[in-house]
């Protein structure tokens, strides 16, 4: 568990997401669409399901390829989302007129281009925390207050890494070419999962009855049942077995070790995240531009107003470095892992370049107060943050 900026300010306990009301998330775009053009954006509202599945379920109802669906950003399944998605030659009457289970389409305006990952500002949450304290609204306004003076501690947590908690510990693998290590993360360990089933076929596996283990494998771990497949017919040939997986859920093993790896620096300077040192990255908030941070007496009171912050590392294979301290202690983070950045290019089109990322962000507008037994939240943060990282300082439950 992460170490809390506000650790000096209990928490008020409660839990999140009992229902998809309990957490609205509405994306705030970049941009109006201009109304002509061969893109049409759509504004969808979608609950309960998965940003990708909404893509899914819309491009087999235009009858368009989901690669040719453009979106900004991924949105939570468990909540009421609403955001914007692109698609290219469809009828707005058409896209209007979509009936399609657990997605509603609000609106559909022209636009010149395709909308591209990124391409938002941001994020207005409207959360409802149940079975919180008595004294919850004072405490979180407390808690509130403190993250807007430092900033929100722009941790990945929990949510990055997996169903099963996993996806880091494979990506590590991978980076250090640890294929049967790969596999074994892969598979998991029964205490993860709830699913008997699921649960003998890990236990199998670990006890290296790979036909059991295939047997028992649910029919919707489709990755790990070809990994188990492979090496049923090919004893030992691991990296053979790995390679069955799509790449595009390697990189999603890698990007989450990234996000470990990130989180491990947020913690390293947590306690002065309001401030930057010499050497550091700086990032601009308002067009995310770093610069290396060399004049202190320069920097300090742009530091102090917000307009920059310290910048962390998503490590990667040509990721501009820092100087000095903050150079040294990144790497020493690398050193303990293992591994080195040159090891985030993997060859085969899998590879990681790296960038920056803010230490801390602004947490917009926040408003809280209490329903009976729960307690009302709304506030925004800029793309690329998550809302756990402010609810789990108002908690204290994760």
């Amino acid at each position: 568990m992460h170490p809390y900026l506000s650790a000096d300010i209990p928490g008020t306990g409660g839990v999140i997401k009992e229902s998809p009301d309990d957490f609205v998330v509405h994306e705030n775009p970049a941009y109006e669409p201009c109304g002509s053009g061969e893109h049409l954006y759509l504004t969808i509202e979608k609950r309960g399901i998965t940003t990708l599945e909404a893509i899914h379920r819309i491009a087999r109802a235009l009858k368009v390829s989901e690669r040719d669906v453009g979106y900004a950003g991924m949105k939570d399944a468990v909540g009421v989302t609403r955001q914007t998605l692109s698609v290219q030659r469809v009828k707005a009457e058409d896209a209007l007129a979509l009936k399609l289970d657990g997605v509603s389409v609000i609106s559909a305006r022209r636009h010149g281009n395709k909308l591209k990952l990124g391409h938002l500002k941001g994020n207005l949450f409207k959360i409802v925390v149940r079975g919180v304290s008595a004294d919850a609204a004072a405490t979180a306004q407390s808690v509130l207050q403190l993250l807007q003076q430092r900033g929100v501690p722009n941790y990945f947590g929990y949510q990055r890494y997996g169903a099963l908690g996993n996806s880091h510990l494979i990506g590590a693998a991978m980076l250090r070419r640890d294929w049967q290590g790969a596999v074994d993360r892969m598979i998991g360990e029964p205490d993860a999962v709830r699913d008997p089933e699921w649960r003998s076929a890990i236990d199998s596996y670990q006890q290296g009855n790979l036909s059991a283990a295939l047997d028992q494998m649910p029919r919707h771990c489709r990755s790990e049942r070809d990994v188990l497949q492979r090496l049923a017919a090919t004893p030992g040939a691991w990296e053979k077995a790995f390679s069955l997986i799509h790449p595009r859920l390697k990189k999603l093993y890698l990007s989450a070790y990234q996000s470990y790896l990130f989180d491990k620096v947020v913690e390293l300077r947590l306690e002065t995240i309001d401030q930057v040192m010499e050497g550091d990255l700086a990032w601009k908030h308002l067009n995310g531009a770093c610069f290396l941070v060399e004049d202190m007496e320069a920097a300090a009171p742009r530091a102090a107003a917000f307009e920059i912050s310290a910048s962390g590392p998503m490590f990667g294979s040509r990721m501009t470095q820092p100087g000095g301290v903050v150079l040294r202690q990144e790497q020493r983070i690398l050193e303990d892992q293992g591994v080195r950045c040159d090891d985030f290019d993997l060859g085969r089109g899998l590879h990681l370049e790296g960038e920056r990322r803010p230490l801390r962000v602004p947490l917009g507008d926040p408003v809280c107060l209490m329903a009976g037994k729960a307690l009302l939240l709304e506030f925004s943060l800029p793309k690329g943050s998550y809302a756990t990282a402010v609810l789990r300082e108002i908690t204290k439950a994760f």
